[in-house]
């Protein structure tokens, strides 16, 4: 069985990500079995270059084959914020609940609510072997929070042809159409491509 270390402390993705490839035959580490502090500036100007940084790190300190994933929100209205910095959007601790409810009151009155979620995942390996795959999920901006699973901007993720929010969704309705779910069938069918 080919291990592959998760380049993330989110539980959230790393949950996503164990569910979709642990049925395809590979064990799952994560930054928890490897009791790695994982304290890796991304200082790319992309989801990709972001990505690769995390990735990176795992293969050359440990000399294991790593998949990292860097993803967040874009809003059209807000000229793509907060992009990249969705995960430090006011404040690095701020919880998303908050950050949700400052989202919301900024689009109070504005009908162009387009926004989707990017996702690129990066794979290296001790090889010398990168890749990225990258995807997207086109949602609009709720008029207000709806549903209790997933995590993050969740809540406010409308996503039309479903008429709910991401939150609102079971694990098989939202893999089918997450921008990480799209990312890693990519990610799925090149590995297989390699066998």
């Amino acid at each position: 069985m080919d291990k592959l270390v998760i380049a993330s402390a989110n539980e959230g993705k790393i949950r996503e990500l164990r569910e979709m490839l642990e049925p395809e035959g590979y064990e799952i580490l994560s930054l928890k079995d490897l009791k790695d502090p994982f304290d890796v500036e991304e200082t790319g100007t992309t989801f990709a270059e972001n990505a690769l940084i995390k990735a990176r790190y795992i293969t050359e300190k440990y000399g294991l084959t790593a998949i990292a994933d860097d993803s967040g929100l874009e809003i059209d209205a807000f000229g793509g914020e907060p992009g990249i910095y969705s995960a430090r959007y006011l404040g690095h601790d701020t919880p998303y609940e908050y950050k949700n409810k400052i989202i919301l009151e900024r689009m109070q009155g504005m009908d162009h609510r387009a926004c989707r979620y990017v996702c690129a995942i990066a794979y290296t390996s001790p090889d010398g072997t990168e890749q990225v795959f990258e995807d997207t999920c086109e949602c609009e901006i709720a008029l207000e929070p709806a549903g209790n699973r997933g995590f993050g901007y969740d809540p406010i993720m409308y996503y039309p042809p479903y008429r709910k929010t991401i939150a609102e969704m079971d694990d098989e309705e939202k893999n089918q159409i997450s921008h990480r779910g799209k990312a890693l069938r990519k990610l799925e069918k090149w590995l297989n491509e390699q066998d």
